[in-house]
Order: C-alpha cells, then sequence, then structure tokens
C-alpha cells in the first residue's frame, strides 16, 4: 500500500526538525510522529471497517420461511402422533397404516423444504 501525501510530510517534516534542533530532540520528535501514525493507521481501519460493514453485512432478519418450517414441523408432529395413536388403537393392521402416515408426513415436509429454496 502506497503512504499518503500527508504521511510523506509529516516524515519530511519530522526529518527537517531534527536537523535543525539537533540530536538531544530526537526522542520527542520521533515519539510525535509514531503518535501522527497511530492516528492515521486507525482513521484507516475505521474507514475500512465503516466501508465493509455498509456492503458486505446485510441486514440479518428472521426468515419467514424457518417460522413456516417450525410451524409445518410443530403441526406434523402433533398430527401424526395423534393419528398414529388413534391407528394403533382402532386399526388391525395399523403397522401399514403408521408407515403410509409418516411416509405422508415425511414426503410433505420435504417437498415444502426443498420447493422453498428455490
Amino acid at each position: 500500500m502506497a503512504r499518503s501525501p500527508s504521511s510523506d510530510d509529516e516524515l519530511r517534516a519530522a526529518v527537517a526538525a531534527r536537523r535543525e534542533l539537533g540530536p538531544e530532540y530526537e526522542d520527542s520528535l520521533v515519539e510525535g510522529f509514531l503518535e501522527k501514525m497511530d492516528q492515521e493507521i486507525d482513521r484507516r481501519v475505521d474507514d475500512r471497517i465503516a466501508a465493509r460493514s455498509g456492503k458486505d453485512a446485510p441486514a440479518v432478519r428472521p426468515s419467514v420461511d424457518a417460522g413456516q418450517r417450525l410451524a409445518l414441523s410443530i403441526v406434523s408432529l402433533i398430527f401424526g402422533i395423534s393419528a398414529t395413536a388413534g391407528i394403533a388403537v382402532s386399526a388391525e393392521d395399523g403397522m401399514l397404516v403408521i408407515l403410509i402416515l409418516w411416509l405422508g408426513i415425511v414426503g410433505v415436509n420435504t417437498a415444502f423444504a426443498l420447493g422453498r429454496r428455490r
């Protein structure tokens, strides 16, 4: 990444001040220069974060599909369990009917999930 003109100017000013003031002020000049560079780096990082947060992170909203899937799952379980209990008590060939019932419930849930992805 190329240095900005302001950082080049700051460096030139620090070197020129060191030449004029002499080596006894070198530590103060270096500290001042480094503090200005830290501020410049912080500003650049803040600018990048602000730029990325605006375009890369869309607003997160709960999905309507997620609520519909949950509702369908709950209704399927309630219906499936109550129908299984009713069929088990009343039908002689209950296992076949229960198997068909649950395959139908799984089929409906799968079709809903796959259909919503498109």
